[in-house]
């Protein structure tokens, strides 16, 4: 009898992994090119919760609707970095915190999947920058502060300090510096 109850279950599961895309429900669907999802469906489509795991080894936890990346989740790479925010249309939202592998974090706002307008930036060392972005760069007004207590107020272009800049020191000096 017991045999003949595996062989049933055997049978089943089977019928059930070949039966192709759910309709509604829970479900996995193991795609042909080795990408899988476990999650919500409905209408045959990833909606609602589910996880996604894409052959390069990143994957995607969070919400979908009608198949597409939509609401808050977390992406993985397989290298360590991940984003956590929300996403619009299968895309990287407008807000949203990237932390990467070698400790490095970035919380703000986002265009394209890059840092765009107001954020802060976390070193390693306890070091932090806030203050305006562009295309995954310093760029505008900024506040660079020190882990010591020393913080310098100025302007970034491209990433590097432009103009001058106040230096406000933890022991309550105050130095200006002209970076070219």
């Amino acid at each position: 009898m017991k045999t003949q109850l595996e062989i049933l279950f055997f049978v089943l599961l089977i019928c059930a992994i070949e039966s192709g895309t759910p309709k509604d429900g829970e479900g996995v669907l193991k795609y042909d090119n080795g990408e899988k999802y476990e999650g919500n469906f409905k209408n045959g489509l990833r909606d609602g919760q589910g996880k996604y795991f894409y052959k390069n080894g990143d994957r995607y936890e969070g919400s979908w609707v009608n198949g597409k990346r939509e609401g808050k989740g977390v992406y993985y790479w397989k290298d360590g970095d991940k984003f956590e925010g929300y996403f619009e249309n299968n895309k990287f939202g407008d807000f949203g915190k990237f932390t990467y592998k070698n400790g490095e974090r970035y919380e703000g706002q986002l265009k394209d999947g890059k840092r765009e307008g107001k954020g802060v930036y976390y070193f390693p060392d306890g070091d932090r920058y806030e203050g305006d972005f562009k295309a995954d760069k310093r760029e505008g007004k900024g506040v660079y502060y020190w882990n010591d207590g020393d913080r310098a107020i100025g302007d970034y272009v491209n990433d590097k300090e432009v103009g001058i800049h106040a230096m406000l020191l933890a022991n309550g000096q105050v130095i200006e510096k002209l970076y070219e």
